[in-house]
């Protein structure tokens, strides 16, 4: 007669998650991450005060900017940004927001744009699986990210989410390994949480 299966409870599964994020250093990733991303906060807010006090007028050049590019250029070029691997500090364009007769609304569809790139990341680190030179380049300069990806799944894409490390890339990778996509969608919306944190942080300075 065949021993039934003992159904592990839910403290068990807690310990059992604790304890493999644990040995896999995920907690320490963490640490590492949030550290990366209190710094860049306080000296970004820091150099805008500076730059704006003793520089250049800060304001005067994102109304500059306001002035000389369109709203929909501008959203064009972050949403590209975002979907190719975040090259442009998203911070920039928060500050943008500030001088826009409709802040917060620019600053949601900027939101919008940022998830909607990763998502759509996602779906091209899935197509790179089938060009095997791309793959095979991407596997390379996205090593780490792969493992991470593989250990830790929708918990990286949170982090992408959040902090510093990039959200494309975390979506980028999420695709390479095939995680479902539902789970990107759910963990991915954390992002909206990240542009309201920095640009409580952004607006303080940019009057």
């Amino acid at each position: 007669m065949t021993r039934k299966k003992r159904i592990k409870t839910n403290t068990e599964k807690a310990k059992l998650m604790h304890f493999y994020y644990s040995r896999t250093g995920f907690y320490m990733f963490i640490w590492e991450s949030l550290k990366k991303a209190f710094i860049p906060i306080v000296v970004v807010v820091i150099a805008l005060f500076l730059i704006n006090e003793y520089v250049y007028n800060i304001n005067e050049g994102l109304e500059s900017i306001t002035d000389t590019f369109s709203r929909p250029g501008i959203f064009t070029f972050f949403f590209t940004s975002e979907t190719l691997l975040g090259l442009i500090p998203p911070e920039i364009f928060i500050a943008w927001t500030k001088k826009t007769p409709e802040p917060i609304i620019n600053l949601s569809i900027l939101a919008t744009l940022s998830y909607a790139g990763g998502l759509l990341s996602y779906f091209i680190g899935k197509l790179t699986l089938k060009i095997a030179s791309l793959r095979t380049y991407l596997e390379v300069k996205m090593a780490k990210h792969l493992k991470n990806s593989k250990k830790w799944g929708g918990f990286l894409i949170l982090v992408g989410a959040l902090l510093p490390v990039p959200f494309s890339i975390s979506c980028m990778a999420a695709g390479m390994i095939k995680y479902p996509f539902k789970n990107v969608v759910l963990f991915g919306l954390f992002r909206f949480a990240r542009f309201a944190i920095y640009a409580w942080a952004i607006f303080k300075v940019v009057t």
